[in-house]
């Protein structure tokens, strides 16, 4: 059996009047067959902060995780159920996200450097008077007790910032766990802003150094996060 997604241009549920999307997480971890999405929120990248601040943190994370999860199986669009969601126990018991268990995998990343935004954006994009700030959020989703966030320091001034940092993430049920990577902009009299993201499905990470594509909204960007 696969699992696969379904995209949609209106919500059907008649107690649910916002354009907004589920979280397809839970969904998942119980087996869902398919999660529908919305996908007509604009996303661009001259939004104004205030919309994008709804955006990238209501419409947009659902998406985000949807773009990770099907990364898998070579981005097909379908991935195939794992085992322990089709069976049941020696009781009848089926797979529990809450539950406690022993941890399977340790994560190691280490983050270096990124690059791209100084070819993507204007010198005042960020900031009108210096370069950015760019500081780097990892974020482990899945069952309840993988869940997991770290951030790298703030490299001021520098468009092509290194960071040069390691974490670690312990993880009970990693074919469940997508890693997602954000990138921000700090903004000391304004909210952060929105610099990039990507959505890896940790169960196809191999050891190794790589650099990968950032997106901002639909579109692909040239910005690189060498991990």
């Amino acid at each position: 059996m696969f699992q696969r997604f379904k995209l949609r241009s209106s919500t059907l549920s008649s107690s649910k009047k916002r354009s907004s999307n589920y979280e397809p997480l839970v969904r998942w971890m119980h087996g869902a067959q398919m999660v529908a999405f919305n996908m007509q929120i604009n996303f661009g990248n001259h939004m104004r902060s205030d919309m994008k601040s709804e955006a990238m943190t209501g419409y947009g994370t659902s998406l985000w995780l949807m773009q990770g999860m099907f990364r898998s199986n070579g981005g097909c669009g379908y991935v195939k159920k794992l085992d322990f969601l089709m069976t049941k126990g020696t009781n009848g018991e089926v797979f529990d996200p809450k539950a406690s268990s022993e941890v399977k995998k340790t994560l190691k990343v280490r983050v270096f450097l990124g690059d791209g935004w100084r070819l993507d954006f204007s010198k005042t994009h960020f900031d009108t008077f210096s370069p950015p700030d760019f500081y780097v959020k990892f974020r482990i989703l899945g069952v309840p007790r993988d869940f997991a966030k770290q951030k790298t320091k703030v490299i001021e001034d520098d468009w092509v910032p290194v960071w040069d940092q390691e974490f670690t993430f312990s993880l009970t049920v990693p074919e469940l766990a997508p890693l997602q990577i954000e990138v921000k902009e700090h903004d000391m009299s304004e909210g952060d802003d929105f610099g990039g993201q990507a959505c890896l499905p940790i169960s196809e990470l191999k050891t190794g150094i790589r650099s990968i594509d950032f997106l901002i909204g639909r579109a692909r960007n040239s910005q690189m996060l060498g991990f």
